[in-house]
């Protein structure tokens, strides 16, 4: 695995989608906090309860742009097709230091329209 901030990010998604929980532990800091339009600075412990499972609500989800904002922050844009339809778009800015990833602000996006 590259060990720079976007491969622990593309390493992340990676393990997300194939559900490969045991991976994906190691990658994030034991203080991380997941933030969302629905989740408010949840812990490490809860972000693997509540949002890490959620893979198969999803038949697609592909990295659109992943890209180093500064020498801690990526951020990416994915678009996504739910199994009840549709496609969306969503932008993360993940915050990876000392090879960890110590926080996810996720801002969603809408459905993608006439592309």
């Amino acid at each position: 695995m590259n060990g720079s901030p976007a491969g622990v990010v593309e390493a992340a998604f990676r393990h997300y989608r194939s559900q490969d929980r045991a991976a994906a532990l190691p990658l994030y800091a034991d203080d991380f906090t997941f933030t969302s339009p629905q989740d408010d600075h949840i812990d490490k412990a809860a972000f693997f309860e509540r949002c890490f499972p959620t893979a198969d609500r999803f038949t697609e989800q592909r990295i659109l742009h992943l890209v180093a904002a500064d020498a801690e922050v990526v951020l990416v844009h994915y678009e996504y097709e739910p199994t009840t339809g549709g496609r969306y778009r969503n932008v993360e800015a993940i915050t990876v230091r000392d090879g960890l990833i110590r926080e996810v602000r996720v801002f969603f996006g809408g459905p993608v329209r006439g592309e």
